[in-house]
């Protein structure tokens, strides 16, 4: 079985602007800076035949290059406890938005059965412990969403396969696409 998912790889000099600011949170688990990308879609745990499917409905995807921004930082979390901290994609963008619906289009057409939840773009920096301190979360977010990237240019996005291990998720290129 492959657990796998689509997503935007970030350049270089954006990946070492987002590691700089991960550090002076007790409690974050850091991503590395090979894990740092923008979903485009979650499809799950498949076979191989389904997988091969996907892979060949992704590759009909078509338009062209465009541009992306990161922008603020925040957190996700439910019952006044956050789980994970993200540097956001600016919004609205909506060459982002419907790569992201191709791609969903593409699982469907491939006979994925994906969650429905608002797509919101953005780059997973950490994920957080239960016991981390919700002030020093706050504070953490404060110090860091004047985030601004440069316009990033976005020509290609991945299939990736995720492995998840006692040191976190681990992620592989399986295909790209050029846009």
């Amino acid at each position: 079985m492959l657990r796998l998912f689509t997503a935007l790889t970030l350049p270089d000099d954006v990946t070492d602007t987002l590691k700089r600011r991960q550090s002076g949170l007790p409690g974050a688990r850091w991503r590395p800076l090979e894990a740092l990308h923008v979903t485009l879609g979650f499809y799950g745990e498949m076979d191989e035949r389904r997988a091969d499917d996907l892979a060949s409905e992704l590759s009909r995807i078509g338009g062209g290059p465009f541009e992306i921004t990161l922008k603020g930082v925040g957190a996700f979390g439910d019952n006044h406890r956050s789980h994970t901290l993200w540097a956001g994609v600016e919004t609205p963008n909506d060459p982002l938005s419907v790569l992201s619906g191709r791609c969903k289009k593409a699982a469907e057409r491939a006979g994925v059965v994906m969650a429905t939840r608002e797509y919101r773009p953005h780059v997973t920096l950490a994920y957080l412990k239960p016991q981390t301190n919700p002030d020093r979360i706050g504070a953490w977010m404060a110090g860091h969403n004047l985030l601004h990237s440069p316009p990033i240019r976005i020509d290609r996005f991945g299939l990736y396969s995720s492995v998840l291990t006692d040191d976190g998720s681990h992620y592989e290129l399986e295909r790209e696409y050029l846009l």
